[in-house]
């Protein structure tokens, strides 16, 4: 006959409980007849107790001469033990079981049985060591389910704010709401829930069939929950979410395009949550600081949290304005709010537009070819984005001042952990912002808005706007710069005289002293 037996080396205290009644790790009672059947006994009694405490194999030819022997396990079972071969099962150099071979059929366990048992009780430890991490990880997702489930309630929008809402009537129009320089920023923040579903709802009636498949209630509840999951920060707040998903319904209204019903939507759903929960903070700061968002998406950080941020709300009870599609359906949609958050990362711009640039320098953009299509897609969102910089002068130096005030926010705190912010998010060097927006808009809006207008000649007003605030920018850096320079002068003038009185004193009769 030969047996093997594992022995799973628990915390001691296990030893006092009572087998009726065992309790996990988390303090869930379980009966011990869900377990599998077992004998317990002390961790310093027996054989195995043995090996289990010192972590050394034995090799034993008759047990019944061994003192270590524990003869109770062979009373309460009936079996007759002989010979013996027991083992450790070790993981990182600590004990977590014991392995036991009784009673071969012919003769004792040799130094040949030994080493293949070792073999044996290696894969035992590692068996024993992924099921523990399994029931770990599985018991995490448990726990974190639960608190999702948390979360999602009190992230919900209440009954108390929907009937607000419900009780606002919806307008039948808003006048200049499709004009490029409308001001988004005006608008209440009372209103803008109201403003977002007439918008939607406008979008979605460019195929009259396609507005059939929303459901209101559900639709004001999203509307409602994306607005309290917006954090109370400087400027990535609901304000700038609502600005966002206005600048690209300005566009899908204003232009000739190829857009489908569903593009619409999913464009316009982007951009009303491709900021969720941020923070207040760049992907920059959120890779220095080490942060566990950080660890958890590579790149494009908050993009791919904001994503996330998003899809969570869609699972969320009575908030997936989709639940009308199809599985297939609802999957490529998923896939195209992804790819339109993902596109309002500034670093995929400097990749994506010289590509589309080139697409549109070479061939001819054709909406039905799915690469002109999703680059598009992302120039747009990149366009939307940066909605403040060709809005009128006044609400363009509004804006900046609240962008700045969160740039300036994440360089103290930088300074605060002891990093260096870079220079735009240096409050120190606020004198330099001028100059900063100019160097931006070069850079990033006027070859952004250049390319859109060349694909959508109707979205010129963007580019005319953006250019507009250049000027005025360049004017007040140039008015800095030229600050400067008189002051380096009044400072190099002092300097020359202060050294000239040095150099050539005057004597008492007010002539210079001879040397």
């Amino acid at each position: 006959e030969l047996y093997a037996r594992i022995f799973d080396i628990g915390r001691e205290e296990h030893d006092m409980l009572d087998s009726s009644a065992i309790s996990d790790i988390d303090g869930e009672k379980r009966s011990a007849s869900d377990e599998c059947p077992c004998i317990r006994f002390p961790m310093d009694k027996g054989i195995a107790g043995y090996v289990a405490t010192t972590g050394k194999t034995l090799n034993i030819l008759d047990a019944y001469s061994d003192s270590r022997f524990n003869r109770d396990i062979d009373q309460k079972t009936g079996y007759k033990t002989k010979t013996l071969l027991c083992m450790p099962i070790m993981i990182q150099g600590s004990v977590i079981g014991v392995v036991q071979m009784i009673n071969k059929k012919n003769g004792h366990f040799t130094k040949s049985d030994e080493e293949s048992f070792e073999t044996f009780a290696v894969y035992c430890g590692l068996a024993l060591h992924h099921a523990s991490l399994y029931d770990r990880i599985r018991r995490s997702e448990q726990k974190c389910k639960v608190s999702l489930e948390v979360l999602s309630y009190h992230a919900s929008c209440t009954d108390e704010e929907y009937e607000r809402m419900r009780a606002c009537p919806l307008p039948d129009n808003i006048p200049n709401l499709e004009r490029f320089e409308y001001s988004p920023w005006d608008v209440s923040n009372e209103l803008k829930p109201t403003y977002v579903l007439y918008m939607f709802l406008d979008l979605a009636n460019l195929d009259p069939l396609y507005a059939n498949r929303f459901d209101m209630e559900c639709l004001m509840r999203f509307i409602l929950t994306v607005r309290k999951n917006y954090r109370n920060v400087p400027y990535h707040n609901w304000s700038h979410a609502f600005s966002v998903a206005h600048s690209i319904y300005t566009v899908i209204k204003q232009t000739k395009n190829g857009f489908s019903p569903n593009d619409c939507i999913a464009l316009f759903v982007a951009c009303l949550c491709h900021d969720l929960d941020h923070r207040g903070k760049t992907n920059a700061f959120m890779v220095k600081s080490a942060s566990a968002l950080a660890s958890i998406y590579s790149t494009s950080t908050m993009e791919r949290h904001h994503f996330n941020q998003t899809v969570t709300i869609l699972q969320s009870e009575n908030l997936n304005i989709f639940k009308h599609y199809s599985s297939k359906e609802y999957r490529q949609m998923l896939d195209e709010i992804r790819h339109c958050i993902l596109a309002t990362d500034l670093a995929l711009f400097f990749d994506n537009r010289p590509k589309l640039e080139r697409i549109v320098d070479t061939t001819d953009f054709t909406w039905r070819n799915r690469e002109h299509f999703r680059r598009l897609q992302s120039i747009a969102m990149t366009s939307a984005d940066l909605c403040a910089m060709y809005k009128p002068w006044q609400v363009q130096q509004e804006i900046v001042s609240t962008i700045m005030d969160e740039f300036w926010e994440e360089g103290d705190e930088e300074k605060r952990q002891g990093l260096q912010p870079q220079s735009l998010m240096d409050r120190s060097l606020a004198h330099e912002l001028p100059k900063n927006q100019v160097n931006f808009i070069k850079s990033i809006c006027l070859p952004c808005y250049s390319l859109m207008a060349r694909i959508l000649p109707e979205t010129t007003p963007m580019l005319n706007g953006a250019k507009s605030n250049l000027q005025r920018w360049q004017e007040l850096a140039d008015e800095a710069l030229q600050k400067t320079q008189t002051n380096r002068i009044a400072t190099t003038s002092t300097d020359d005289m202060s050294k000239s009185s040095l150099i050539s004193p005057a004597n008492k009769n007010g002539q210079p002293a001879s040397s």
